[in-house]
């Protein structure tokens, strides 16, 4: 069976082509490389990532100018936590390639705004989102919680309402915050309909009694 690949799809053999260049001339900031629903992916580690972005950028054969997204993954009990992911675009090839370093909750990652300035406002994402910081930042702080924001959202082990809530204060005149509290009853689910406590039966709300 011949592989159907559709428009946002490279073709396998090029991008082999791509991983094999790339690993030759940079041997030592690859560690290995992956293709997968026809894409690239580069691991290496946190510290050779703005030599790779780098090279990436201005080596002829590569040209991956444009920076598509910087974002991160959460492994929680892994000792290296996180997986922060680069995106990248080469208008010159057509392709796409992904960077991939492991890093623990600990690590200070090097910005790469010096290469890419696009850069600012993701790494700004990130470091909100997960906590990772990026050294050589020239602003980092949270760029899309509110400021005295505790914790980091995207973090697997982050609570899915969060720790305080905020109202407009009518004796106060003024948006106050507070602890979220929520009653015992708002916390018991029966998984069987999303409408719980209706008084009245959803098309499809039947099927979970058949299931039974």
């Amino acid at each position: 069976m011949a592989l159907v690949t559709t428009p946002h799809m490279a073709d396998p053999a090029s991008l082999e082509e791509l991983a094999a260049h790339v690993e030759l001339k940079q041997p030592d900031l690859v560690s290995s490389s992956m293709i997968d629903r026809g894409e690239l992916t580069l691991d290496c580690t946190s510290s050779d990532i703005p030599a790779l972005v780098e090279f990436l950028k201005t080596d002829e054969t590569c040209r991956f100018a444009s920076l598509v997204d910087i974002t991160a993954v959460d492994y929680p009990g892994d000792d290296r936590r996180f997986a922060v992911v680069y995106h990248f675009l080469s208008m010159y090839r057509n392709q796409r390639i992904r960077l991939r370093a492991r890093v623990r909750e600990d690590e200070v990652v090097p910005s790469i705004i010096g290469i890419h300035p696009s850069a600012d406002w993701f790494e700004r994402e990130v470091f909100d989102m997960f906590g990772i910081l990026f050294s050589g930042h020239p602003d980092l702080r949270r760029i899309l919680t509110d400021y005295g924001f505790r914790g980091h959202p995207l973090r697997k082990d982050f609570p899915t309402t969060g720790y305080t809530e905020l109202r407009y204060d009518e004796v106060q005149k003024r948006v106050v915050y507070e602890p979220v509290k929520l009653t015992q009853e708002y916390r018991m689910f029966d998984f069987e309909s999303p409408w719980e406590g209706a008084e009245y039966v959803l098309p499809g709300d039947e099927k979970g009694g058949e299931a039974n």
